[in-house]
């Protein structure tokens, strides 16, 4: 098996940035990372060390809630030593408020459930389900538990 003299297989990356290696390839797609050119000897791509950071900082910005696009932009940001700070921040901000609009919307939805959920007998045939009833109605007709909810 020919190994690179330098850098790091594919595997490595993904081992050490706890990802699958489909992940890796995924954020090469993306531009998110740069794949690196395969030898001329025939040997395994290499990576450069520093992309297990970079992909460790595509993860955790994911789970802050950010798009590939956004973590694209902040990585651009990074990478560009004329940024401010405070671009970085007015974009967590954003991201912020746009938390904060899914969960009001998202507490919406738990309130619409619970009034289909308390008006459900829980047992009969489904033909007369509240539930489904709910489901089933036009919004133009008396507003339905779901519609009460928004």
């Amino acid at each position: 098996m020919l190994k690179s003299l330098e850098g790091m297989t594919v595997g490595k990356v993904a081992r050490e940035a706890d990802v699958g290696v489909e992940t890796v390839r995924f954020y090469e797609r993306k531009g998110l990372i740069k794949r690196p050119r395969r030898p001329s000897n025939g040997g395994f791509r290499a990576y450069p060390t520093d992309v297990v950071e970079r992909i460790r900082f595509i993860r955790q910005a994911q789970e802050l809630g950010f798009s590939l696009q956004e973590i694209k932009e902040l990585l651009s940001l990074q990478a560009d030593p004329a940024t401010d700070c405070a671009d970085v921040r007015e974009r967590a901000q954003t991201k912020r408020n746009e938390v904060k609009i899914k969960i009001a919307q998202l507490r919406k939805i738990q309130k619409a459930l619970d009034t289909l959920i308390a008006a459900c007998p829980g047992k009969g045939p489904t033909r007369s389900c509240s539930i489904l009833e709910a489901f089933e109605q036009p919004k133009t007709k008396k507003k339905s538990p779901i519609q009460k909810g928004r």
